[in-house]
C-alpha cells in the first residue's frame, strides 16, 4: 500500500492548494502541511514553491509527482489482481453514474449482470457528471456513466444510448397542447444543480435562442430528479426539464405531463467513460459489453 503522505502530496499538487487537498481528503489543513513537510525532510528537497497564497511544484516536486502517480497505478493493478484471485477470477467493479443514469438506467442492468457474473463484487457511486469524472481521475472508479456535453481530455467517452430531456409540469385534464418556448420560460423553473449534465444540456440549448439562466426565473435548483418531480406534483405553476427515461411512472399515474415545445430540442447522449489510454479491467469490460447488448436489444 502506498505511503499515505504521497496521496496527500498528490492532492495538493493536483489542486495547487493545501486547503482544497484537506477538503478532498477530509483531514485538517495543518495535517496536510505536516505530511508534506515530512516528505520534504525525507527527501531533503523543497516540493512546492510558495508565493503568497499561490503554490507550484518545484523540479523535485514534479519528479516526485511522476513517481507517486506510477506507484498509485501499480497499487491499483495489484489490488485488481488480488481481488480477482479472491473472487475466483471475478474481481471488483467500482461503477459510478450521474444521477439520472444511477436512478433509472444502470440499476436495470445490475440483476442480470450479477446473475451472469456472480463472482464480481459491484459498487455504484451516485453523483453528478462532474463528480463522476473527478472520481475517475482520482482512481476511485473503474468505469463511469455520464450525461452532458463537457468532456475531459484525460477521459475516454463511448456512447451507450440516446436520451431526451422534456418539459414537464403538474398534470392537467386533457392532452397538453404544444407551448411556445417564450411561454414556458415565463413559468417558475425547477432545475438540476450546477455540474449536472442535465443543466448543461439545457444551458446549451438556451444559448441557441440567445438566452441565459440568469435571464430566467428559477424557483429552485435540486441535486435530484426525484426531488424535481415531487416539487412539480404540488407546484401547478412551475415547469421542469427532466429525462423522458425518468417520467414513465408519473405520467402513467396522471401526476405529471410532458408539454411539447417544438422550438426546443434537448437530445443528449448517455456515455460510458474511463481513463484515457488505460485498458478497462476484465470486469469493467464485461459490464460495458453487457450494457451495450441490453440497450441494443431494447432499441
Amino acid at each position: 500500500m502506498p505511503d499515505y503522505r504521497l496521496r496527500v502530496f498528490q492532492s495538493v499538487a493536483r489542486h495547487s492548494s493545501f486547503t482544497k487537498a484537506a477538503q478532498e481528503l477530509f483531514i485538517t489543513q495543518p495535517a496536510v502541511t505536516k505530511h508534506v513537510r515530512e516528505l520534504e525532510r525525507t527527501y531533503e528537497q523543497r516540493l512546492f514553491e510558495r508565493r503568497g497564497n499561490r503554490i507550484s511544484l518545484t523540479p523535485a516536486g514534479q519528479a516526485l509527482l511522476t513517481h507517486a502517480d506510477a506507484v498509485a497505478t501499480l497499487d491499483q493493478q495489484l489490488s485488481e489482481t488480488l481481488h480477482g484471485l479472491r473472487n475466483d477470477g471475478g474481481g471488483r467493479l467500482r461503477l459510478g453514474a450521474s444521477t439520472t443514469l444511477a436512478q433509472y438506467i444502470i440499476p436495470r442492468l445490475l440483476p442480470g449482470f450479477q446473475a451472469r457474473y456472480s463472482h464480481v463484487t459491484l459498487t455504484l457511486l451516485n453523483g453528478n457528471s462532474e463528480q463522476v469524472a473527478e472520481a475517475l481521475l482520482r482512481g476511485q472508479l473503474d468505469l463511469g456513466f455520464v450525461e452532458g456535453r463537457s468532456k475531459s481530455r484525460d477521459l475516454h467517452y463511448e456512447l451507450l444510448l440516446e436520451d431526451e430531456l422534456v418539459v414537464v409540469r403538474q398534470a392537467r385534464t386533457g392532452t397538453p397542447a404544444p407551448m411556445p418556448l417564450a411561454d414556458v420560460l415565463r413559468h417558475p423553473l425547477v432545475l438540476r444543480e450546477r455540474g449536472s449534465g442535465t443543466l448543461e444540456v439545457l444551458e446549451h440549448a438556451l444559448r441557441a435562442h440567445q438566452l441565459k439562466l440568469s435571464d430566467l426565473e428559477v424557483s429552485f435548483y435540486f441535486n435530484s430528479t426525484e426531488a424535481i418531480k415531487t416539487y412539480l406534483e404540488v407546484a401547478p405553476e412551475a415547469v421542469g426539464f427532466v429525462s423522458r427515461q425518468a417520467l414513465q411512472k408519473e405520467v402513467a399515474a396522471g401526476l405529471l405531463e410532458i408539454v411539447p415545445v417544438p422550438e426546443l430540442i434537448l437530445t443528449r447522449q448517455f456515455e460510458a467513460v474511463w481513463l484515457q489510454g488505460e485498458p478497462l479491467s476484465g470486469a469493467a469490460d464485461r459490464f460495458l459489453q453487457y450494457a451495450k447488448h441490453q440497450y441494443r436489444t431494447l432499441r
